[in-house]
Parts: C-alpha cells; structure tokens; sequence
C-alpha cells in the first residue's frame, strides 16, 4: 500500500511574504537580528558594518535585521554599538542602507535600549523600570536607578526618532526589539517592573510602555513602513513574564496593527534563544525551532499577525516543514548567516540541506556562553575585515581576540 502524502517542497522557502499593510519580503528566509559590535567610537556606522552587510547583501534572505541600534547615547548596551538620535549622520546611514539593500533583500533596522543590562564600565549608573539589578551579575552591570514618567516619555520619543531617521536613511522597516532582557522586556516582567505608578503593578500597565513605543513609532513613520517587534515567549525565570503574559502582549499589538512579530525568548541569565539553557527540552532541541510552540498558540488566536521565527533551525526540512504546518511565515536566521553567509541562497537554490552551526556545550554555563558569543562575533568581525569565517577556528583564539577588542566587561551571554 502506498502512501499519499506528499512532503512539502523547498519551494514554500522562495515564495514571498505579503505583509497586511502590502509590504513583500521576497522569500521566507530572514537574517536575524545579531548585535554586530563593529560601529566606530562616535557611534555612527563606518566602514567595518559596511563591510559586514556587503557581505551578506548576497546571502539569498528577502529580509535582513540590523543588531541592536540604540536609541540613546548615554544609555549604551554593548561595545560597537550604532547609535541614531538625530539626523546628524544621516548621509553616512544612507550609504549603509543602500550598500545592505544592493543584493535584493528587504532590510530593517532593529532598534533598542539596554535599560539596566548595559555593562558598568559603559554606563556607570543605567536606568530601567525599577531600582533592581540583574541578579549575580554585580561585578559586570550597576544598580540601576528608576526611570521618571518624564524620562519614560522621553525614551518613547528617542524611539520614535530613532525610526523616523533611518527609515529616511533608505532602511525598510524597523523593529523593537523587545526580547532577551533590554528596557521593552524589562517593563514587561514582574521581576524587573515592580512600579506602582502607569506604568507597572498590572500586566496591563506593564506591556503600557511598550504600546505607546509602537504608537509614537508609527506616528512618525506612518502605514506604509512596516514596524516589528522581537519579542520574547517567556523570559524562562520563575515568577517573570509567562508566556500567558506574553500572548496577552500580542494581543495588544495586533490590535494596535504591528506588521510582523519575531518570536523569541530568554534572557541573559535564562538564555534559552541560544540553545545552550537547560529550560530548553532535549525533544525541542531536535524540532530545531526552540519556540515554535509557542508560535502555534499565537497562530490559533491571532491568525491575521504575520509570524517569524528565530532560533534552532537548521535544517532545510526543519524550516519547511514549520512553514508548511502553517504556524509561522518567516524562518529567521542567525548564527548560520555568521559562519555560512552564502547559506539562505545555497538552500534556494537546493546546493545545500543543513547547516554547520550547532551549540557549542560543555556543560559549564558561564564556558558555554562565552564560546558561543566570541565564536559568531569573531566570525562577524572578520567579513568586516574583508575576510571569509573561519568555522574551524580555535576555541581560544576567538576568546582572546574578543577580548582585546571588548575588555573584561564583555564576560557575558550572548547578544542578539
């Protein structure tokens, strides 16, 4: 007896995405946001990020996500940070913009701010919803003081700037992001958001921030440019924010007409996006998308919100086989794009099945997260050299070099 199913075909991975408000993205493969650490001292792009996305202009993705762009200089979340307040470097984003967007792709710039998860020797005294530190981790982020309602105003308006001057730079879209324990995260978690004020005690209160970053966004930047959010499915940590919370969240923004939700989750002390946490089962692991779970509960409640998906896969077959079981529209890819840039257009093209890239574990936490943020930004750092990734490269030798180039202060998890 013969069976009559069929398996999806790799086709589904180069059919473009439409998104509600008419936006294409040309195929269902997109660079991931990955926090790239190569802007120049003064903050604006240069030649090294130029470079990076050159790079990967080619690398077949309909869509690519820039790392974290902060929204404030005196609020700086890692070393290399790209930071757009004003319009002041505007010719120097443009260049950027178009250097990333000459291959075909779509491309977005994630925007953000670190509130208190922002090294001490970069920002001796950070601030976030409530006076709380993240927790063991004293010797590399300070305390951080509590945001004023007038502060809080401010930052909605940085983010809202922030958007409207990179999308006259060239880029696309934006995305906020509000995952992996930065300032949206953190009003949106009972651990980190303990006001009492408009803007904490109830769920309701806590997701208020993040709303009203997303209408001041649009405000500025209007229907026709698309605004996404990264946005976590859990924070993995006792008593934080649930992933009932979390779907409550995407309630709210699907309603408020936010284009296209990444799903993530994890923080830097639970960081279950990399896949090197123990909250994550062996069995999820081996379905490769970490979250897609998660992904099939939004999808039944909010079938109309556009969905993507970072974290786990792959697999040619892992990433069709999720955009066939209708759960998600966007397979997003990070690491991958790290260590094989030309991976999203050998998959399309059927000159590759899988990926190389795998967790890197020992079983030592603090060993495995270190590993696995020098290897990828090693990898990045040398395309911005003009070099190709060097996959095989000692262990050793990408710590040593992340070191010198970012100092003691960068002994943390991974950033993305």
């Amino acid at each position: 007896m013969t069976s009559d199913i069929v398996a999806p075909s790799r086709a589904l991975l180069a059919e473009p995405l439409v998104l509600p408000n008419g936006f294409v993205v040309p195929n269902r493969l997109a660079k991931a946001a990955l926090s790239e650490g190569l802007g120049r001292r003064d903050f604006t792009p240069g030649t090294r990020i130029k470079n990076l996305y050159r790079r990967w202009a080619d690398s077949g993705v309909g869509l690519s996500i820039t790392g974290n762009v902060m929204v404030d200089r005196t609020a700086v979340g890692e070393p290399g940070n790209v930071i757009v307040e004003d319009r002041r470097h505007l010719d120097d984003l443009a260049a950027w913009a178009t250097i990333a967007k000459s291959g075909g792709s779509k491309v977005w710039v994630q925007i953000n701010h670190p509130g208190r998860q922002t090294p001490r020797t970069l920002t001796p005294r950070p601030v976030a919803p409530s006076a709380i530190a993240i927790p063991g981790t004293a010797k590399m982020f300070a305390q951080p003081r509590a945001l004023s309602d007038a502060e809080i105003r401010d930052i909605i308006r940085r983010f809202a700037t922030t958007a409207a001057v990179v999308t006259e730079a060239g880029f696309d879209g934006v995305q906020i992001h509000g995952a992996h324990g930065y300032l949206v995260s953190q009003f949106l978690s009972p651990l980190s958001n303990q006001r009492t004020d408009d803007w904490g005690g109830t769920p309701e209160k806590r997701r208020r921030f993040v709303l009203e970053v997303f209408r001041a966004i649009r405000a500025e930047v209007g229907a026709d440019v698309p605004v996404g959010i990264k946005l976590n499915s859990a924070d993995f940590q006792k008593g934080g924010f649930s992933e009932d919370e979390s779907l409550e969240v995407v309630h709210a923004l699907a309603a408020e007409g936010i284009d296209l939700l990444e799903i993530s989750g994890g923080t830097y002390t639970s960081a279950a996006m990399l896949g090197v946490d123990d909250s994550l089962k062996e069995s999820t692991r081996r379905r490769e998308a970490y979250f897609l779970a998660y992904a099939e509960r939004v999808r039944a409640e909010r079938p109309e919100l556009p969905l993507m998906l970072t974290g786990g896969f792959r697999t040619a077959d892992g990433m069709v086989d999720a955009l066939a079981s209708g759960a998600i529209d966007l397979i997003g890819l990070g690491r991958p794009l790290a260590v094989q840039p030309d991976f999203p257009a050998d998959l399309l093209a059927g000159r590759a099945d899988a990926s190389v890239v795998h967790p890197r574990r020992s079983g030592i936490r603090l060993l495995d997260n270190l590993t696995e943020l020098t290897y990828y930004s090693v990898q990045m750092w040398r395309m911005a050299a003009g070099k190709e990734p060097a996959p095989d490269r000692h262990a050793a030798l990408n710590v040593a070099q992340y070191l010198f180039n970012n100092g003691l202060e960068s002994l943390r998890s991974p950033r993305a």
